[in-house]
């Protein structure tokens, strides 16, 4: 499922959109090497400026405009592949979701009807022969997993968004401003951390579920909770606070280039 938003940034259309950000945030970059060139200038005169520090911050800046594009991206790559690997070790050789929850509904169609499948022990349950409980680890299932499929979904846009709003960021960096920037970093490392442990998770579950019923549908349901956790460690995967301060960001850029062209001009 994951390899759905890494495919997407294989598309031509996707790859002329992040140029068109590329360029954006080299043009931002060299805005704000100025600024902070007239800025370090300005606190020379007045002995608080450091060459050093803004020497520092213009290499800093170099290195995030040539590598928030490629970094994020290769990094999701990266993510995914190694999910794909862990849960073919945890599922067997060339076993992944898919097929895991084939042969679960194989055991279900064999059975014939609940009343049977209750009887066979397909889920674990023993002593328990519901029909009534056979359909509500069912349903469970299919919401578990068609929540996490849907994230999955998502989760390529959600990127191709955040290296957009990344592009913003580049005035601020080469005049020392770091903050919105780490934020931005936070979430796309948030992410690629949901992408790997969502999938791992709901596949841990499927492989518990005709044991362990109850406990297998706990860890399904609880990959859908992955992405609320991370924020609560500080690994936020929206997109909402970035689009404030990169929307900020952006403004002080405007507001500072139209003050440095009134001073050249009137010079």
């Amino acid at each position: 499922m994951g390899n759905m938003g890494a495919d997407l940034f294989e598309m031509s259309w996707v790859q002329s959109i992040i140029l068109f950000f590329v360029y954006l945030a080299w043009a931002l970059y060299v805005t704000g090497l100025v600024v902070s060139a007239f800025e370090c200038g300005i606190e020379y005169q007045s002995g608080r400026g450091s060459i050093k520090d803004a020497a520092m911050n213009a290499i800093k800046g170099f290195m995030a405009v040539g590598l928030f594009s490629v970094v994020p991206v290769e990094l999701y790559k990266l993510s995914i592949s190694l999910q794909s690997s862990l849960t073919d070790g945890i599922s067997g050789f060339d076993t992944d979701i898919g097929t895991v929850a084939s042969n679960i509904i194989s055991d279900l169609s064999a059975a014939g009807s609940l009343e049977n499948a209750s009887s066979t022990n397909v889920f674990g349950f023993g002593a328990v022969t519901s029909p009534i409980m056979i359909l509500f680890v069912l349903i469970l299932m299919g919401y578990a997993v068609i929540k996490v499929f849907f994230a999955n979904l998502k989760r390529g846009g959600i990127l191709l968004i955040q290296i957009a709003v990344g592009s913003l960021y580049m005035f601020s960096v080469p005049r020392g401003y770091l903050d919105g920037f780490v934020s931005w970093c936070k979430q796309i490392v948030g992410l690629c951390l949901t992408a790997f442990l969502q999938s791992t998770i709901l596949i841990a579950g499927l492989m518990v579920v005709k044991e362990h019923a109850l406990l297998g549908l706990g860890l399904m349901l609880s990959a859908g909770e992955i992405p609320r956790i991370a924020e609560a460690f500080g690994l936020d995967t929206s997109t909402k606070t970035n689009l404030m301060s990169a929307a900020y960001t952006a403004q002080t850029a405007v507001n500072m280039t139209r003050t440095v062209v009134k001073a050249v001009g009137a010079k």
